[in-house]
């Protein structure tokens, strides 16, 4: 199954579980892709003491899933994209809705 997730926060509790979801996903061999929306694009500079974000986003990473950041969401504030959250556009939100079987969002 493809799995299309819509992440839009940087709360590490929701980012966190939403990484989560997409490791079980991935280990359960069902093709994920986040799109990062809004606050979601932060995700790479997300730190906390409680949940392990960085640990699960090199898992989802190591485990084939992908991930694209929304590209006005990063340049508003002034981020660039990186190799593990490439810089994306709406038309690839709607391509990511349209190949899905299934989409989820956190946030």
């Amino acid at each position: 199954m493809k799995i299309g997730i819509v992440l839009n926060t940087n709360d590490s509790e929701e980012v966190w579980n939403c990484l989560r979801f997409g490791n079980r996903a991935l280990i359960e061999r069902h093709h994920v892709k986040i799109f990062l929306l809004g606050k979601g694009v932060e995700l790479e500079g997300i730190r906390s003491n409680k949940f392990d974000v960085k640990g699960q986003l090199n898992l989802f990473v190591e485990n084939k899933g992908e991930i694209l950041a929304c590209g006005t969401c990063l340049k508003l504030r002034h981020k660039k994209g990186s190799s593990i959250c490439p810089i994306s556009t709406m038309k690839d939100l709607l391509k990511l809705v349209e190949e899905s079987n299934k989409v989820l969002t956190f946030g």
